[in-house]
């Protein structure tokens, strides 16, 4: 922090009406200011190691390089960074993925600024902060088997609209095992048919339509 003691924050969020209204609400704040705005996770990366502020207020999904990524890239670089991240998806697997990257924090748009304002002081002061809710999330994540990589680039495929035999052409296996992962899908998901396993996976993080 500066001498004046103020929390110095990054800004990363690709909607600009979001990330205008994040750092005018900071602003407003006497012992916070922002040092730094970027508008996807690669400027996000290069302006960490250029201001290296307290914490980096990070959203999760955004182009050329996500938060979780960006997250990965800063940690591996600046091992003592802060960062909270920000958004509005509350899917298990995305909260697991952005904690294991090396988040403190986890918070959902939908939160208050009353909210968001304590996460930003306790993460930059070298807190966790996952409020309840989140927490119940992340929770429910340990009741499901997880899916091997192998049966997310199948559940990819299937969100594409792709039948068995075109996921297996694509993927490069036989349209036999295509079925024996689309199998295995349904049953750790708990679903009932295709549609019903990618609007689960959809919902919980496990894949992102681009």
């Amino acid at each position: 922090m500066k001498k004046d003691g103020k929390i110095r924050i990054l800004v990363a969020d690709d909607h600009y009406i979001v990330r205008m209204g994040l750092i005018a609400l900071v602003n407003t704040e006497p012992d916070m200011e922002v040092v730094a705005e970027a508008a996807d996770g690669a400027e996000a990366l290069e302006l960490f190691a250029k201001h290296t502020p307290d914490l980096a207020l990070m959203d999760l999904r955004m182009p050329i390089k996500s938060g979780v990524a960006a997250t990965i890239e800063i940690r591996s670089k600046f091992a003592d960074a802060c960062i909270l991240m920000l958004t509005a998806f509350d899917g298990d697997e995305d909260i697991h993925k952005a904690l294991q990257a090396g988040a403190q924090g986890y918070v959902l748009k939908s939160s208050s600024g009353e909210k968001l304002l304590p996460a930003v002081r306790a993460v930059a002061a070298g807190q966790r902060w996952i409020p309840k809710d989140i927490a119940n999330r992340l929770a429910s994540r340990s009741a499901f088997e997880q899916l091997t990589s192998r049966e997310v680039q199948v559940l990819s495929q299937l969100a594409k609209g792709l039948a068995n035999k075109e996921i297996a052409d694509v993927l490069h296996i036989t349209e036999h095992t295509a079925k024996d992962h689309l199998k295995n899908i349904l049953s750790k998901l708990r679903v009932a048919d295709r549609t019903e396993a990618v609007t689960a996976a959809l919902q919980r993080g496990i894949i992102h339509l681009s």
